[in-house]
């Protein structure tokens, strides 16, 4: 009769704990995000611009782009210290050109070590942008050797007194982003932090780019010109990037060693990767 009452109640007791364990067991971790994929290839400034740094007419025509561009005016705002662009976020704002509003992104970076691709999806997955986000959108930044994963918030907002390529002052840039700012941002280390961060910020830039449209291989190419401030604070280097994206990684993979190739055999390669925010944070 013991024996008898004593395997009943570890039967029990197995039970409870079996159907605890059960719901951990059960439980299924969100995939990781799917990106899409934006191939950037720098082009020599000093053969492809004209004196005027405009794209030159070889340029154009090889691409079947007309001699219009759209002007693109771009800051960024981060603290002296650049807590901001250290903890790998960035906040930009953007007033294109033909747009009424300013477009506000909240950018999320992670470094893809030795192309894969995979593991810092994992490591975004690890903190939060999963399958299950619906207001980010991943994407890998290819370059000419470095991949970087961006995983992007981007919005739209108004802001009364501006007009044309205005962009707004410091103390409306904090207010806008303030106000949009999404929540993974805003608690990225404690309570507030992004909001904490973005009331002690300054401008970076501005920088007045220039982007042109056309064709390649049957792609969407965009070429973009940015003057920069140079390292010296004197002047100002150019950085012409090429562009095109793609859903697929094989695709990006394949058309990103063409494009390269094309270039080179045009003499307009720059065998660097573009690192323009990089060069925006350290000169302005």
């Amino acid at each position: 009769m013991i024996k008898s009452v004593v395997r009943t109640s570890i039967a029990s007791i197995f039970s409870i704990a079996l159907s605890l364990l059960l719901p951990l067991s059960n439980a299924v971790a969100a995939s990781n995000m799917v990106p899409d994929y934006e191939v950037k290839l720098l082009m020599n400034p000093n053969v492809v611009l004209d004196a005027d740094h405009k794209l030159k007419s070889t340029v154009l025509s090889t691409f079947n782009m007309p001699s219009s561009v759209t002007k693109m005016n771009i800051l960024f705002m981060d603290t002296n210290a650049k807590d901001i662009y250290g903890n790998t976020w960035i906040a930009r704002i953007r007033k294109t050109e033909g747009e009424s509003d300013f477009e506000l992104t909240y950018k999320k970076r992670y470094a893809i070590d030795n192309g894969n691709i995979t593991e810092a999806l994992y490591e975004a997955n690890a903190e939060g942008f999963d399958s299950t986000e619906k207001n980010y959108e991943a994407q890998v930044e290819w370059g000419y050797q470095k991949k970087t994963l961006s995983i992007s918030n981007s919005k739209k907002d108004s802001k009364s007194g501006y007009s044309g390529m205005d962009l707004p002052s410091t103390s409306d840039s904090r207010s806008l982003l303030k106000k949009n700012i999404p929540g993974k941002m805003d608690n990225w280390l404690y309570s507030g932090w992004g909001k904490s961060m973005l009331d002690n910020s300054r401008k970076y830039g501005p920088i007045l780019a220039k982007r042109s449209v056309g064709t390649w291989s049957g792609m969407t190419l965009y070429i973009e010109v940015w003057p920069i401030l140079n390292q010296a604070g004197t002047g100002t280097d150019y950085i012409v990037e090429a562009s095109f994206k793609s859903k697929s990684a094989a695709t990006a993979s394949v058309k990103h060693d063409e494009l390269q190739a094309y270039l080179i055999s045009r003499g307009w390669f720059v065998a660097e990767d573009s690192l323009k925010t990089q060069l925006i944070m350290d000169r302005y």
